[in-house]
Parts: C-alpha cells; structure tokens; sequence
C-alpha cells in the first residue's frame, strides 16, 4: 500500500481542515514547497496536493504554486481541486503531475470525465467525497442526494481505475478512518482504492494494507507528530509504482 502525504493549499498557505469546514482552516508556517520536501527527505516517493481554493471556485487558483512542487521534487504527484477542463488537465500533466483527481466535474459533467479517461487514461481518478454516504460537491459545500456507493460503482463501469474515498466526517479530526466503507469498497467496486480522512494510527494503516487497499493518504497526523511518516512507508510499501 502507498503512503501519500497531503499538502492541501488555500491562499498559497498549507492548511488543514476539520470536516471540510473551511472557517476552521488550521495554517501552518511551512511552505507547500518546503512540506513536500520535507516529505521527500522522510522516504515519501507518492505526493497528495489538493488545491481547496480552485475546488470552491472552479478555477486552479494555485496551479503555479502546484509546478513549483512539481518541478522541484522527485516525487509522484497526484492532484485535485478545481480541475473542471481538459485543459486544465493537460496543463498539469505538461508540468509532471502523473495523476489528475477529477471530484465535482465527475458528478455534474459526465460527458467530461469520459472524454478525460479517453484522453488520458489511468492517469485520471476520481475523487469521491462523502458526507454520510452522500457525495458532496464544490468544496465539500454542497451535498447531493447520489450515495457515494452507488458513485463508485457507476464510475467502475464507466471505465475510472482509481478512485479516492474520502469520509468528511471523519477528515482531520484524528478520531480514526471508516474501515468499515473500505471493506465494501474493495469486496464489490475497486481494485484500486485509496483512503482518505482521519487515519491517525499505524494500526489502521496496517489494516488498510492488509484489506488490499491501494494506497493511503496522511494529512493532520503527519503535521501534528500523530504519525511518523518513515514509520508508516516501512510499514506498508511494498512497491513504488504508481
């Protein structure tokens, strides 16, 4: 299973929500620049980088912020947030990123995606948010009726290889991941599941491996010492393919 720090951007600043509330967006005085070296530094091969400000507006607010990471650190970057046209893909691939996360285009421009996975292949995956088992859109601020369960196993027949599966209720509050959703995400949708959303302990991450989880994302943990990063890649790569 990978491990994917996360380095989530508003205002150019590193931030952590709780929930996806973006009222209580804890800063940190590291750069996203220097975060993701710093990551790279502890044994990270993998890099999770969410714009949140592009993700409420529709646009790449911190694209350039982005390529810098990109082209400085010899990591496999995946990417998401605000991310709503083919050029914007391309865009992030000409600079190196080598996985796209399409989330609110996935659910309200369908004809989009599939002409992304046309396109670009396995290097498009779709970010799932669910907020009490209904996909939330925009930010995280507007929730849907879709069941996040049913999503995922349209986007498997719709061709999508990857998928991200966040529980906001769980995100950065440090309380512990929804092992229970990943048992029927991997039992019934997805070969290629990664987690996402409160993982606080290594013992939930060798559960995650041991259920055949594809790969995990660390955020809050990893800032506030919960987890110790080179701790948790020797614990659970077994590989570096992305």
């Amino acid at each position: 299973m990978l491990i994917f720090p996360a380095i989530d951007i508003i205002g150019g600043k590193v931030v952590r929500l709780e929930r996806g509330d973006y009222s209580v967006a804890k800063k940190y005085s590291v750069s996203p620049l220097e975060a993701a070296l710093s990551f790279s530094e502890q044994g990270a091969t993998h890099l999770h980088v969410v714009d949140l400000d592009g993700a409420r507006s529709g646009n790449a607010d911190n694209a350039e912020i982005i390529e810098k990471i990109t082209l400085n650190c010899n990591m496999f970057v995946e990417v998401g947030g605000g991310i709503r046209t083919i050029n914007q893909i391309q865009k992030y691939v000409d600079c190196g990123v080598g996985r796209v996360i399409l989330g609110t285009v996935a659910v309200t421009d369908p004809k989009l995606l599939e002409s992304a996975i046309n396109k670009f292949g396995d290097i498009i995956a779709v970010g799932v948010d669910a907020n009490n088992c209904k996909v939330a859109i925009n930010g995280w601020e507007n929730v849907t009726e879709i069941n996040s369960l049913e999503f995922c196993r349209r986007l498997k027949n719709s061709g999508v290889n990857n998928v991200i599966y966040t529980d906001i209720g769980r995100d950065g509050m440090m309380n512990g991941t929804n092992l229970e959703v990943y048992d029927v995400l991997c039992q019934t949708y997805y070969p290629k599941i990664t987690a996402s959303g409160g993982i606080s302990e290594l013992r939930e991450l060798k559960i995650l491996k041991d259920k055949g989880i594809y790969g995990a994302i660390l955020g809050k943990a990893l800032y506030e010492n919960k987890v110790n990063l080179r701790a948790a890649i020797e614990l659970c790569e077994v590989s570096n393919v992305g």
